[in-house]
């Protein structure tokens, strides 16, 4: 009889689960239009070429996964890993650095990497108080990989940054085996955007914001490499879009009560960024940090404030196995020469570039959510900002391009 509750209890709970995850969708659904991308709604940034997905996912062998977590009324939140190599990444580590733009937040695992420039998990993304619970999880799926038996000190590395707007953060809803999903979910293909994974319960400029992603591709004469963002948004500032004030114009953003003589009451001041930069050029850490340097150009130029309260991040690695750095050294040297310092520039202006549509990205793809204390952040209209982006020239006159050549 006992047996039978359980069951019985086990069986409504998970009813419970499906039931409000399927009104979350229908409410997404019914209160606006169909997200769209940027470039599905003509506007490019940059001049750069993307890649076949314009995503993280363009620069060969990175791969994302999602772990999205609605429950009842007031969880909003989830995780989303980013793995940097099919392989054993503990025993193949790649060249990596953080680049620190303000450092409120909990970047666990980030002075090790600054200290030897390799990381040796798979990145997590969260929110803040999930963030260690995260770590704990990234250390045990590394121990239990085969080959790493005698493994006796791992370095996980986790960005964070707080949903507790629209999600009961204090409940430490994310637990070992949703990170341990989220790594197995993690595949090369198309990546899903916005209220999804740990962007689910995130805001953005006011808006409801998330997951955001990008690529570019350098032309052959510049040596083909591709360079791929992906974004954690949930910050606030003044939004523009490829030039047109967005924010502005919507009424919605950073110190617009000062600015109209009234008492300063802004939601839409801090928050946080985490920036994920991947490519597949041969880089070493002291030039993948300067690489990462420049993706905080990419949210000035979309209007993030970095204001006191913020904690943006950017990590950044390669994939080229010749710059990879085995786990057992003896014999073993790197077989790839880095590129020349003089030749990093265009990376420079990719990561600007593909920074910048991430962000954007993050907030067109994301939909309505409501959560904790009845709260509701709503996804940004896309028909106001197309309307906006036509009044300043910003919409391309041909939509009917190729999305890799808009």
């Amino acid at each position: 009889m006992r047996v039978r509750i359980l069951i019985l209890c086990a069986c409504a709970v998970a009813g419970y689960r499906m039931l409000a995850e399927h009104t979350l969708r229908a409410a997404q659904q019914a209160n606006g239009m169909q997200r769209q991308r940027a470039r599905e709604l003509g506007i490019r940034i940059g001049v750069l070429q993307t890649g076949e997905r314009n995503a993280i996912t363009d620069v060969p062998g990175v791969a994302v996964g999602h772990r999205t977590l609605v429950e009842g009324d007031d969880i909003r939140t989830g995780v989303t890993a980013i793995v940097p190599h099919a392989g054993n990444v503990f025993q193949q580590k790649v060249p990596a650095a953080v680049v620190v733009g303000n450092a409120f937040g909990k970047l666990v695992g980030s002075t090790q990497v600054e200290e030897l420039g390799t990381l040796e998990t798979p990145i997590v993304l969260t929110n803040t108080l999930s963030s260690f619970a995260a770590a704990e999880a990234l250390v045990a799926y590394t121990l239990r990989q085969p080959g790493n038996d005698d493994v006796r000190s791992v370095n996980p590395l986790v960005g964070e940054c707080n949903d507790g707007r629209l999600n009961a953060i204090r409940a430490l809803r994310v637990e070992r085996e949703d990170v341990f999903k989220a790594i197995s979910a993690a595949n090369t293909r198309e990546v899903p955007e916005g209220s999804i994974g740990a962007g689910t319960g995130m805001s953005c400029f006011g808006w409801k914001g998330g997951i955001g992603t990008s690529s570019r591709q350098l032309p052959v004469s510049l040596d083909g490499h591709a360079v791929g963002v992906l974004v954690l948004t949930n910050f606030g500032g003044v939004l523009n879009v490829g030039g047109a004030p967005v924010g502005k114009e919507l009424g919605r953003y950073y110190l617009k009560d000062a600015v109209s003589g009234r008492t300063l009451n802004d939601s839409n001041a801090d928050g946080s960024c985490i920036v994920v930069v991947a490519t597949n050029a041969p880089l070493d850490a002291r030039q993948l940090k300067r690489l990462g340097k420049r993706a905080l150009f990419g949210l000035a130029a979309v209007g993030s404030s970095l204001t006191h309260g913020s904690g943006e991040y950017v990590i950044a690695f390669s994939t080229n196995e010749g710059v990879r750095v085995p786990y057992q050294t003896e014999g073993k040297t790197q077989t790839t020469t880095t590129l020349r310092d003089d030749a990093l520039s265009p990376l420079f202006q990719a990561v600007r570039e593909a920074t910048e549509e991430a962000v954007l990205n993050s907030l067109f793809m994301a939909t309505d959510v409501t959560g904790a204390n009845g709260r509701t952040v709503e996804a940004i209209p896309l028909d106001r900002v197309v309307e906006i982006c036509k009044q300043y020239n910003v919409i391309q006159a041909d939509r009917r391009r190729p999305l890799r050549d808009r």
